[in-house]
């Protein structure tokens, strides 16, 4: 669909993240975690209050996180000089270093309740691992990746162009869902994201996502 044509998401709320450049960003239990690119600190946010309640040190740059449930948490982590990317889990004990990503490349994360699923940007794709960091599946996106989270077990996907290479260009988003229990998933665009969104959560009302060019984060619905 021309996302020209699509109706825009409706915002609920803008707020000025509790730090600067938001990455991260995953709900869990009336919480936010959020994570912020420059500082390389990981933050546990109340919802209610908008207050930092809790900032961890990490292993490296949070790119991605979400909850795998029993308040455990898994990120995306970038370490060195190449930036190379790993899964890592959080429990009150720390992080443990899960799995490398495939050719030490992947951003976001999702859970359905047994796996966990990592899209890489530039690919496209989402991957889906068994719990040894094994690749059980690749579904195609068609579109660059900048967050993702299910809902009912429907897969909803932040996808489109960066246009990094476009300097007179902003960059186009648009949120898909599709049915990860099909064979070959369709993928379905729903409504236009009109700004530089990073990162997707679902809180059980509503959406969130960072502009992190502008320090906010917004919560929105999609259009009825």
């Amino acid at each position: 669909m021309n996302q020209n044509r699509l109706p825009n998401i409706v915002e609920h709320k803008c707020l000025g993240s509790p730090t600067i450049t938001p990455q991260a960003l995953a709900y869990e239990r009336d919480y936010l975690w959020m994570s912020s690119r420059d500082l390389g600190t990981l933050y546990k946010i109340d919802i209610g209050t908008w207050k930092i309640v809790e900032e961890i040190d990490p292993p490296g740059i949070v790119w991605a996180g979400v909850s795998s449930g029993d308040g455990e948490m898994c990120f995306t982590i970038g370490k060195g000089l190449n930036d190379d990317r790993y899964v890592y889990r959080y429990a009150k004990k720390g992080f443990t270093k899960l799995f490398a990503c495939p050719d030490f490349t992947g951003s976001y994360l999702s859970f359905d309740g047994e796996n966990l699923h990592m899209s890489q940007w530039y690919e496209e794709r989402i991957l889906t691992f068994d719990a040894r960091g094994n690749v059980l599946r690749d579904i195609d996106i068609g579109a660059e990746i900048c967050g993702h989270t299910f809902l009912d077990g429907m897969l909803y996907v932040l996808r489109g162009r960066e246009n990094q290479n476009q300097p007179n260009k902003s960059e186009e988003w648009r949120i898909a869902r599709l049915d990860p229990r099909e064979e070959t998933p369709r993928v379905e665009d729903l409504a236009a994201v009109p700004f530089a969104a990073r990162s997707l959560t679902f809180d059980g009302e509503y959406f969130w996502s960072n502009h992190r060019a502008t320090n906010e984060t917004m919560s929105f619905s999609l259009p009825s």
